[in-house]
C-alpha cells in the first residue's frame, strides 16, 4: 500500500555537501557524520549507504538503539559513536560489538569497566568534560578520581577520545562563552597530558563550531546539520559569506524533498466556511484541494491559514485549519488541476521552491525540529 507522502533524499547533493566539508575542514580532520534523530529526519539506513559510498566511516548516535541501526546498516565496518543514552542492560552488547560511546559520569565508567572484565572485551570510551554546556561531563574536582581509575583499568579500556560539546557556537551572542569553552578545553587536554593520558583522537566541534571557530577542528568533527544542507543558523551562513567563493555563495544542498498528490478538489461557495470551526470564511466562489498530509505527518498545525505548497509548479495557500490527516489549498486561479496531481510541500517544482528554512518559519519551528518531527514510517528513497 501507497504512503500519503514521501520523501526523496538526494546524493547528488550530499555528494556535494560532504566535499565542500571536507575542503573547509582540511585533510587532517575527520568527518563524524551524525545521525542522531533519524539521521534528522533523512533515514539512518539511508544516510549511512549514501555517507559510506562518498568515504565517510565514522557515525555519531544519541542512543545506543541509533547505533545499533548504523551498526547493522554499515558495509564497511564503520566506526559507531554514542554519544548520550545507553541503558546500564545495553552496555555489554555495546562493548561487546566494539561500539565507541562517551562516558560522563563515574556510574557509567565504573559499569563499562566491571562489563570489560567479565566479556574480556575492553571498552571503547571517549571521556567527555564538562567546560560549560552544563548537561554532561566530567567537572574539573573529579579529574583525580577520574585519573585513577583510568590508570587502574587501563587494559579494559581504550581512550578513543577527549571531548565536549559547545553551548550555542551558532550564535554570536554565545561568543564569550565558547571562547571560553575552548580555553576550558585546553585546560583539561593539558592536565591529562600531564597524568600521561592520552587520547586517540581530540574533539569538540559541531556543524557550527567547525564552520565559525577553526581551531575546534582538530582531529574530528561531528557533523550533523551541515552534511543536510542547512547552515546552523542565518548566522553562520553570514559570517562565513565573504570566504566562500565567488561563484558558490551557497555550497550547502538540500538534500530532502517532500512529496504527496491531491486527493480530491472540491467547489466552495463565497461566505462558506473551509475545514473545523470558522478560521477560514470563503472570500469567493473558491476551489480547493485536499492533500492528505496533517500535523500527524509532521505538517504543523501552526501552518493553518499560513502553509504554502507547489501545485503545478504555482505556491498556493493553505485555507482553513490543518488536520491531523490532511490540509486543504485554494486552487482557485489554477487551471486543469486534478486528483492525484504532484503536490510539494518541501522541495522545487518548475521554476518555485520552497525551502525547510520558509516552511520552517511559517510554523516558528527551527530546522532541526521540523526534519527531525518528519514520522519514520513516511516513506524515503534516494534519487539522483
Amino acid at each position: 500500500m501507497r504512503q500519503t507522502s514521501y520523501l526523496e533524499i538526494s546524493q547528488s547533493a550530499y555528494q556535494s555537501n560532504i566535499e565542500f566539508l571536507r575542503k573547509d575542514l582540511g585533510p587532517q580532520t575527520e568527518i563524524s557524520v551524525v545521525v542522531k534523530g533519524n539521521a534528522y529526519g533523512h533515514g539512518i539506513e539511508n544516510i549511512v549507504a549514501l555517507a559510506e559510498s562518498n568515504g565517510i566511516r565514522h557515525f555519531s548516535t544519541f542512543s545506543a538503539d541509533e547505533a545499533w541501526r548504523v551498526f547493522q546498516t554499515s558495509k564497511h565496518q564503520s566506526t559507531v559513536m554514542i554519544m548520550g543514552m545507553i541503558n546500564p542492560d545495553d552496555l555489554a552488547d555495546v562493548i561487546a560489538t566494539g561500539i565507541e560511546f562517551y562516558v560522563f559520569d563515574f556510574e557509567r565508567l565504573e559499569q563499562a569497566i566491571s562489563i570489560s572484565k567479565k566479556i574480556n572485551i575492553p571498552a571503547k570510551i571517549h571521556i567527555e568534560v564538562e567546560t560549560g554546556f552544563h548537561r554532561t561531563g566530567f567537572e574539573w574536582d573529579e579529574l583525580d578520581w577520574l585519573a585513577s581509575l583510568v590508570k587502574e583499568n587501563k587494559e579494559y579500556i581504550e581512550l578513543k577520545g577527549l571531548c565536549t560539546h559547545y553551548a550555542g557556537a551558532e550564535s554570536i551572542s554565545n561568543y564569550v562563552r565558547i571562547r571560553n569553552q575552548i580555553k576550558q578545553y585546553r585546560k583539561f587536554k593539558k592536565w591529562f597530558s600531564n597524568q600521561e593520558i592520552l587520547f586517540e583522537k581530540y574533539h569538540t566541534a559541531c556543524s557550527a563550531a567547525s564552520l565559525l571557530y577553526p581551531e575546534t577542528k582538530m582531529d574530528l568533527v561531528r557533523i550533523g546539520i551541515a552534511s543536510y544542507g542547512f547552515w546552523p543558523t542565518q548566522e553562520t551562513y553570514m559570517y562565513r559569506f565573504q570566504s566562500l567563493p565567488v561563484d558558490n555563495k551557497n555550497p550547502l544542498k538540500r538534500l530532502i524533498s517532500w512529496k504527496s498528490s491531491i486527493m480530491n478538489t472540491k467547489k466552495v461557495k463565497m461566505g462558506d466556511f473551509i475545514g473545523y470551526g470558522s478560521s477560514y470564511m470563503a472570500p469567493r466562489n473558491m476551489t480547493i484541494a485536499l492533500v492528505p498530509v496533517g500535523y500527524c505527518h509532521g505538517f504543523s498545525r501552526m501552518l493553518s491559514n499560513q502553509g504554502k505548497v507547489l501545485i503545478g509548479g504555482v505556491i498556493v495557500p493553505v485555507v482553513g485549519t490543518v488536520t491531523m490527516n490532511s490540509i486543504a489549498v485554494d486552487i482557485t486561479d489554477l487551471e486543469k488541476v486534478q486528483a492525484g496531481d504532484e503536490v510539494v510541500l518541501i522541495g522545487k517544482q518548475g521554476n518555485q521552491e520552497i525551502s525547510v528554512a520558509s516552511f520552517g518559519e511559517s510554523s516558528q519551528q527551527v530546522n532541526y525540529e521540523l526534519l527531525t518531527r518528519l514520522p519514520q514510517n513516511i516513506p524515503r528513497k534516494i534519487v539522483d
